[in-house]
């Protein structure tokens, strides 16, 4: 993937964003870090799970694209990735960088153990 970036854009610096998975800061992401210095890796913040849009995309897609259905070939699954791809990004509402927190959640009741 790290390849398909320096490609887009040959020339600028750019900026990877990613979660903060031992394999993204592995030896060899590193060292093909440090042969392309204008390529910088940017991590979310621990604790900020609900930057990491890839985990919820996938869980998405697979529900409204592979669920219950049988591919033929690769051409189809393409298509039903494309299709469902489409259909989720009508609903979609765009991260603004910094913008807090979602709240969480308040439970209706709170159980008390006594001993």
């Amino acid at each position: 993937m790290l390849d398909r970036i320096a490609r887009a854009n040959p020339r600028g610096p750019s900026q990877v964003v990613a979660d903060n998975l031992s394999s993204h800061t592995s030896v060899a992401v590193r060292g093909w870090l440090a042969r392309h210095r204008r390529i910088r890796q940017v991590f979310i913040p621990r604790s900020a799970c609900w930057l990491n849009m890839a985990e919820g995309w996938w869980r998405l897609l697979r529900r409204a694209a592979f669920a219950g259905q049988t591919f033929a070939d690769a051409a189809e699954i393409a298509s039903a990735v494309q299709t469902a791809t489409a259909q989720l990004n009508t609903r979609a509402t765009p991260w603004v960088w910094g913008r807090p927190p979602p709240p969480t959640r308040t439970l209706r009741r709170r159980f008390v153990y006594l001993l």
